[in-house]
């Protein structure tokens, strides 16, 4: 219906000469007006019943008890289902580094929160666990970590036992001090708070200890508040205010997209306008022959232009020179609209492949840890690739720099998003995707010191079922898999080695190769007869000054040695983050009992 409305609409504004156009623009702006139509009907369709894929792994449990964590949950016979959904938050922020759904993420999880029994863990109280009010709500893993380190110490600590009475009382009480981010938060703020600190706890363990995490919930699960009771019909007041104020906004929604559309409508209509009659024979021309020779698919269409991008690097100024890919120079700069940007500019023909390798992987490739690309756009015999800016430069600056340092648990934190990015890449849905360049250059900065993976010019994707792909052998000196140099086979395991010698590189300070020595001695050959004759010590890096866990230190350099062994022994990128993560946790209880770890800790 709302098809054949366009049509007629669109036959009235060129049979009455609304608009004056000579073919062949006439059907060009029919179709598009057609296309706006569609789009919007599509766009309403998707507000008001949302099908996106719930990224949560979970199915709610029927069975009822009797807690309900301390009169968090709404109402009874949830709390079997809010625990699963509490387990289920810690994986996916293992995954992505972000502890909770925000509300759009929630309603794509209805049908998979629904129980058995009818009861939907929305109505329950859940939906007070969405990103997006401010204060712990927005937080990340490395947030809590670094924000809240206290309490997360503290809980972690005091809920160290297996079910006891005494150990379960001071894992409650610890649980009841942890306060809001700020000293006026709100009780719900507190709340979420608490939960967001008992998510990134649980995340350390739900892979490789589910019974103590069971135990844990039934001790902070149980325990509840003479308050519980006064607040049922209070809730329940709340949530049926709540789906009034969703069935409205849905209204706002629509009537805001009709406006939207007749905007775009009258945009189009003096844009094809002033096209049609102002643009000269020969420009047509080149305007068709540089879309046809465009080598993207037609749903990546850019928004900047090469002027555009001149004006944002001020002529590509060399003060605004930041560093050197495989395909060429880093440029940073300013958008139009005040947004700061990193813009890499490939001048080389033959890096062209790189270009489109970049866009065609990475436009659909989301994730906390990986650079976003932004935009892209061509010109006469260069090309430009625009991503988010991370302020704080490369992990190379860092860790080799004099002038700069960084502490021992922003080593780990850096590793942790370094390796669940490569997790990610390794089991994307769409085909395992593997970076080929790993290396210290290529982990790159932003201004919460948030570790993330850059340049993807080297980058295969494996379609599912195959275990490899064969590629002329490419990647850094020094990074690169000794298999895959002799085989020629992309394979994850390619990854798995080049984060081993990250890790060496993020335990010693070391290069590659250490040229400052008599003899140069590659890494590995260096970390491997260190640790056959017990001089493990001797492998730290110097800047740290002592100030490390040595059972951490162990854990991660007998995991990094494993990564650089054969390919059948090499560990997956999740196991990588799971010993990653247990290294974190041992550190961060060493931490709290010395002001400094002594490097002579048992």
């Amino acid at each position: 219906m709302l098809y054949l409305l366009s049509l007629h609409f669109t036959n009235f504004f060129f049979h009455k000469r609304i608009i004056s156009i000579t073919p062949p623009c006439p059907q060009m702006l029919r179709i598009m007006f057609v296309f706006v139509f569609m789009f919007m009907f599509v766009t309403t369709v998707s507000a008001i019943n949302s099908t996106d894929e719930c990224v949560l792994d979970i199915e709610p449990s029927s069975s009822c008890g009797t807690t309900n964590w301390d009169g968090f949950l709404g109402s009874g016979c949830c709390e079997s289902a809010f625990e699963e959904y509490l387990s289920a938050l810690a994986i996916h922020a293992n995954q992505t580094g972000s502890i909770f759904l925000n509300s759009s993420q929630q309603q794509s999880c209805r049908s998979s929160l629904e129980g058995s029994n009818g009861r939907n863990l929305l109505s329950c109280g859940v939906e007070k666990l969405a990103a997006g009010s401010g204060s712990c709500s927005d937080f990340s893993l490395t947030d809590v970590a670094n924000k809240l380190e206290s309490s997360l110490t503290g809980l972690d600590q005091d809920c160290e036992f297996s079910g006891s009475g005494d150990g379960c009382s001071s894992c409650y009480e610890r649980w009841q001090k942890i306060g809001g981010f700020t000293t006026n938060s709100s009780v719900e703020e507190t709340e979420i708070c608490r939960f967001a600190v008992l998510v990134s706890m649980v995340s350390r363990k739900i892979v490789s200890d589910g019974e103590w995490v069971r135990a844990v919930y039934q001790c902070l699960g149980q325990n509840q508040s003479a308050r519980s009771d006064q607040s049922q019909n209070i809730k329940h007041h709340d949530h049926h205010e709540h789906k009034k104020k969703m069935s409205t906004g849905i209204w706002v929604l629509i009537g805001g997209l009709a406006g939207i559309m007749i905007i775009i409508i009258i945009t189009l209509w003096i844009f094809f306008k002033k096209s049609a009659t102002g643009m000269s024979p020969e420009g047509k021309d080149k305007a068709n022959m540089y879309v046809l020779d465009s080598p993207f698919p037609k749903e990546l269409a850019t928004k900047l232009t090469v002027k555009d991008v001149y004006a944002a690097t001020n002529d590509l100024k060399a003060s605004n020179f930041i560093g050197e890919g495989n395909a060429g120079k880093v440029y940073k700069g300013v958008l139009p609209n005040g947004q700061n940007v990193a813009i890499k500019h490939i001048v080389n023909d033959g890096e062209k492949e790189t270009f489109v390798r970049e866009i065609t992987n990475l436009s659909h490739v989301k994730h906390p840890n990986l650079v976003r690309l932004l935009d892209h756009c061509e010109g006469e015999g260069e090309c430009f690739l625009i991503y988010e800016l991370c302020h704080w430069g490369n992990l190379s600056e860092w860790l080799f720099s004099k002038d700069k340092a960084i502490t021992w648990i922003q080593r780990l934190q850096i590793a942790i998003d370094c390796a669940r990015g490569l997790w990610f890449l390794h089991t994307y849905p769409g085909g395992c995707i593997v970076h080929r360049d790993i290396k210290p250059t290529n982990i790159l900065l932003n201004m919460n010191f948030q570790a993330k993976l850059a340049d993807f010019g080297l980058s295969k994707v494996i379609d599912t079922g195959l275990s490899h792909v064969s590629s002329e052998v490419r990647g850094t000196f020094g990074y690169v898999d000794p298999e895959y140099q002799k085989n020629s086979r992309v394979n994850p395991a390619g990854d798995v080695y080049s984060f081993g010698i990250v890790l060496l590189q993020l335990l010693s300070g070391r290069r590659v190769i250490n040229i400052d020595l008599q003899r140069p001695m590659p890494i590995v050959k260096m970390a491997k007869a260190l640790t056959k004759g017990g001089c493990m010590t001797e492998f730290v890096d110097p800047k740290l000054e002592g100030d490390y866990s040595l059972k951490a230190f162990e854990l991660i350099i007998n995991l990094a040695i494993s990564s650089i062994g054969i390919k059948q022994q090499r560990p997956s990128m999740e196991q990588v983050v799971v010993g990653l993560e247990k290294a974190l946790d041992m550190s961060i209880r060493d931490r709290s009992l010395t002001p400094k770890f002594a490097s002579s800790m048992v």
